[in-house]
């Protein structure tokens, strides 16, 4: 295969690949934007937080677990409302407002 040939092939999957992630940034259905939104305003509405206890036995002898894992947003912390969070995020993965207040999602438990 020559250089030019080479040099073409590249350029021609360059460009596939640059076309591949623009339309990897474009918007998402506002479904799914609604649905994926959801979370950024559960944790504007409070830290989440997640405790594991157990107990196991590996060579004949008993052995604990232990865990805590605690969240916090940004959003949370600037004292953001969650309505307006869930609002502002659907603009911008969807390019549009939502379709349903956030009040009115299902699944939400404001």
């Amino acid at each position: 295969m020559s250089r030019q040939r080479i040099g073409s092939y590249l350029s021609s999957l360059s460009a596939l690949a640059l076309l591949g992630f623009l339309a990897a940034c474009g918007p998402v259905p506002i479904d799914q934007a609604e649905r994926s939104c959801l979370r950024d305003a559960e944790m504007a509405q409070k830290p989440r937080t997640e405790v594991a206890l157990g107990v196991g036995v590996g060579n004949g002898k008993p052995r604990s677990y232990g865990a805590v894992s605690f969240e916090v947003s940004g959003d949370y912390l600037m004292g953001r409302d969650p309505a307006n969070v869930f609002a502002n995020c659907v603009q911008r993965r969807a390019g549009q407002p939502p379709s349903v207040p956030l009040n009115d999602q299902p699944g939400w438990r404001g």
